[in-house]
């Protein structure tokens, strides 16, 4: 079996409640486009390096050249075997941290990193552990961690934990080597002005405009998963796309400690494309393209 991916591939990454669900609810609109929440694909490719990694005795028993060759062919099989649509979108928050190995397995392919300023991705992941009081939801390791929205934004927010390992990986692809084929899509921008922030994605990833998007009747939800997790609602997107401007429930020094966070509005230092505010949605992406959402 040949290694090529008849398929072209790209992935979404970034960090949670910052839009990728949508993101990947308005991309499966298009008849050419499968898009959905976390696949089992990343969890494959990190197992098997795993398995193949120095000091472990699978290691001894295969050439370097074997090593792409199989996590190609594992690619190859996952996607071939999901679906029959020719561009792949893969979502996995972790794909920021393998931009090496996206570089030399997925040559074309193109991450896009859905992002959010931080204390409104802990604001947010804390309005859903309120709504479902009854739960003790896996996303806590503890009793203690669970315990009170300090205690709880902070164990979110640890470097190896849902949001902080998240915004660490983020970063370090932002400032990283293969930073050109990272695209950063504000959440804000994506609800405000979701045709436009769109249009700019399918330049990015040089994709044809799919005129049938619909923003009034958007169609996802993954209750299975969000029920094993004890977070009802985590994936629940809602039909209309539109921004909802609201109170924080943080209290105002939880709120303040993870202000200053949003690297990704400084392009100092970095190669990686960014959509904000104010530019021509119609332009290609150079360098720090921006959008209109006026």
């Amino acid at each position: 079996m040949s290694d090529h991916l008849d398929k072209s591939i790209h992935l979404i990454a970034g960090l949670p409640r910052s839009g990728s669900t949508l993101l990947s609810a308005l991309l499966r609109q298009n008849p050419n486009f499968h898009a959905s929440m976390s696949s089992a694909l990343a969890p494959l490719i990190s197992s098997n390096l795993a398995l193949m990694g120095t000091g472990t005795e699978v290691s001894l028993l295969l050439g370097e050249e074997q090593r792409p060759a199989i996590l190609k062919s594992v690619i190859k099989t996952f996607c071939e075997t999901t679906t029959d649509r020719e561009v792949f979108f893969d979502t996995n928050r972790t794909w920021t941290a393998r931009m090496p190995l996206i570089a030399d397995i997925f040559p074309r392919a193109k991450v896009i990193a859905c992002v959010r300023d931080v204390p409104w991705v802990l604001d947010s992941l804390e309005r859903v552990f309120r709504k479902n009081p009854y739960e003790n939801t896996k996303m806590f390791a503890n009793d203690a961690e669970r315990a009170t929205v300090y205690s709880r934004t902070e164990a979110l927010s640890q470097h190896n934990r849902l949001v902080g390992h998240a915004w660490t990986a983020l970063k370090e692809a932002y400032y990283g080597e293969q930073a050109e084929r990272l695209l950063v899509v504000d959440y804000e921008l994506l609800t405000k002005a979701p045709e436009q922030t769109l249009r700019l994605i399918y330049n990015f990833v040089g994709e044809e405009w799919f005129e049938g998007h619909n923003f009034e009747d958007v169609q996802f939800d993954a209750p299975q998963f969000d029920q094993a997790l004890g977070m009802e609602g985590l994936h629940t997107v809602q039909p209309k796309v539109e921004f909802k401007p609201r109170r924080t429930i943080l209290p105002p020094d939880v709120f303040k400690k993870y202000e200053g966070m949003s690297f990704w509005r400084e392009p100092a230092g970095s190669a990686a494309n960014v959509i904000s505010a104010k530019t021509n949605a119609n332009d290609a992406i150079p360098l720090k393209q921006q959008v209109d959402t006026g």
